[in-house]
This record gives structure tokens, sequence and C-alpha cells, in this order.
């Protein structure tokens, strides 16, 4: 009788055992997923506005004298281009723009400045995450005129240009700019034996959108 209980109890603490850790492992937490984050990439299209100060220096020759003015004034304008970064980081892009400048003269009547500039330039940089280095080079434009006088003329300057700058991205579609360009826009006769030689400099910030 002795033998039936204790392999009773035996039985019974066998039982309550298993049950307490069956209980402890249905308490045992799962553990967590881990969610990766995508790495932020500015492959894509992208567009934007931008604004600045501009510092053309003019040289104007009519075969016998020559002379020299300064143009400076603010700048402002738009631009869109594409990116392809790889996956060593580096970035490479095309990008156009189109600016106005308020850079206008006057001397005894006569007003003389230029107006629309643009470029299409190619850039090469490298990003650090949202951070991205770049420097670009290509072909310019700008609008020279003379008005007064019994003047009105006005040529289109071509030249090459280039620059760097930074973007960085705030969110996944917002990016700031901060750029610097050299502009050589060439000579040329911008009224009837009146010959001149443009150059510039520019400082620009921009917002962009990536798309």
């Amino acid at each position: 009788m002795y033998k039936t209980i204790a392999l009773a109890s035996a039985l019974a603490l066998s039982t309550f055992a298993s049950a307490m850790a069956a209980d402890a492992v249905d308490q045992i937490p799962a553990a967590p997923v881990a969610v990766e984050t995508p790495a932020f990439s500015w492959t894509g299209v992208y567009g934007g506005i931008q604004g600045g100060a501009g510092w053309l220096d003019g040289k104007f020759s009519d075969g016998v004298d020559s002379a020299k003015q300064d143009f400076d004034g603010g700048v402002i304008g738009g631009f869109v281009g594409y990116n392809w970064q790889l996956s060593n980081g580096f970035v490479a892009g095309i990008e156009g723009d189109v600016d106005y400048n308020f850079n206008e003269e006057s001397d005894s009547g006569i007003d003389v400045g230029t107006d629309w500039a643009g470029s299409v330039r190619g850039r090469v940089g490298y990003a650090f995450d949202r951070a991205l280095v770049y420097g670009a080079a290509g072909w310019t434009f700008t609008n020279g005129y003379v008005d007064g006088a019994g003047i009105d003329e006005n040529e289109t300057f071509h030249g090459w240009t280039v620059g760097a700058g930074v973007d960085f991205a705030m969110t996944d579609n917002m990016f700031l700019r901060g750029e610097y360009r050299y502009n050589d826009f060439g000579d040329k006769d911008i009224a009837p034996g009146l010959n001149a030689d443009l150059d510039q400099h520019v400082v620009k910030v921009g917002l962009g959108v990536k798309f």
C-alpha cells in the first residue's frame, strides 16, 4: 500500500512539474524581428530653385582703346538633372540650369549688362550617406546687351563653366544645395566695332526635390 501511495505521489509530482515547465516555455517572449532601413540613394531625377550673387567682369575694346567694367548683382533661377549612384558611393550625373542676372550698369545713357544665362554640365561626386560632395563642368551661355543712345544690340556668348558644391538631403525627397561656379563666356562683338570679353564668379544656394 505504501508503494502504491508513493508511486501515485511521484506520478502527481511529475505531472505538476511537466505542467509548470510547459507554462514556463509558453511565457518566453518571441525575439524581436530586425527591420532593415533602406540606405539612402541619390539615384533619380531631381529639380529645384536657386539664387545667389554673381560677379561678372567685362573687358571692352574698340580696336584702339580698351576698358574694364564690373557687373555685379543677384542671380535667380532653377535647375534639373539626373544622378546615378554606384555601389561604392561614387555619384555621376548630368544637370542643366537657367538663371536671370540682375547686373545692369549705365553710363552716359547707355545700359550694358547680361540677363539670361544657363549651362549643361556633367557632375561627379561622392556620397557620404545624405551629403553629396561634387564637382561639375560643361558648357555655358549668357545673353549680353547694349541699349541706349541709338544702340539696341544683344549677343549670346558661349563658353565653359567649372565649379563644386554640396547637396544635403534633409528628407528622402528634399535637399539643400550650396555651390560655387566660374563661368568663362568668351568674347564676341556685342555692338558694331565693340568687342566684349566676359567671365563671372557665382555663389548660389538652392532647394531641390528628388523624385
